[in-house]
């Protein structure tokens, strides 16, 4: 439960998640170095990623201290054990899946299932979702978050899918405890032209939307 409960706090305190989906795990470490300087204390690597295992394994060998490194796009409770293994914190799915929730539950660590209807909702956090991803979140919007909190306040919701920048605030504001964030904030060709320097700008920005948010919510006293 401790590893559970310091995942959701990270995860909480910058309010963004690094969606990571790139053709070569080359430029990862480089990806999470950049994204980390912005203020970003999670980082999600799609299994999409070629070598993807390898690379969270050997990102977690350089060493990024206060990063959370989790995998995402898992389908079955044999991949989140493998993803596990080899190092993973938190394990996020697309869909509601028993054998996802239970393998993440049984070694200690934090999951993130995907649902879309408050039916499926509901059931990810009966069965041991940690936090649920609402997805697609753009096709949804903002105030599906805000009548999904009405009958459903005690369950945290993470959009994914289209987040933005120019839209996470919104999101936070209609009640959710972070956002998931890909091909707006990591986007391959910013990475292949090598131009970290971007992502840890863009990165920067979406932590002070969320932060912003929340102080005028009054959730951050300064």
């Amino acid at each position: 439960m401790g590893n559970q409960v310091r995942s959701f706090n990270l995860i909480r305190e910058s309010g963004v998640i690094a969606i990571v989906r790139v053709d070569s795990p080359v430029e990862l470490l480089k990806i999470v170095k950049a994204v980390h300087r912005g203020g970003v204390k999670a980082v999600e690597i799609t299994m999409t990623t070629p070598g993807a295992l390898e690379a969270i394994g050997e990102v977690i060998r350089q060493g990024v201290e206060d990063i959370l490194l989790g995998v995402g796009t898992v389908l079955d409770g044999e991949t989140a054990r493998m993803a596990i293994l080899a190092g993973a914190e938190f394990v996020v799915s697309p869909t509601v899946s028993r054998g996802v929730i239970e393998v993440s539950r049984r070694y200690g660590k934090l999951v993130i299932p995907g649902a879309m209807t408050p039916t499926e909702i509901l059931q990810a956090w009966e069965m041991g979702g940690d936090i649920i991803k609402v997805f697609p979140a753009t096709t949804l919007g903002p105030q599906y978050f805000r009548d999904l909190k009405g009958p459903l306040p005690q369950i945290p919701l993470m959009p994914t899918g289209g987040v933005s920048i120019d839209n996470a605030g919104e999101f936070i504001r209609a009640g959710a405890v972070a956002v998931g964030v890909g091909g707006q904030l990591v986007d391959r060709k910013t990475v292949k032209e090598g131009r970290f320097d971007v992502l840890t700008e863009r990165a920067g920005r979406l932590v002070e939307v969320v932060k912003q948010t929340r102080r005028e919510l009054g959730e951050i006293k300064e």
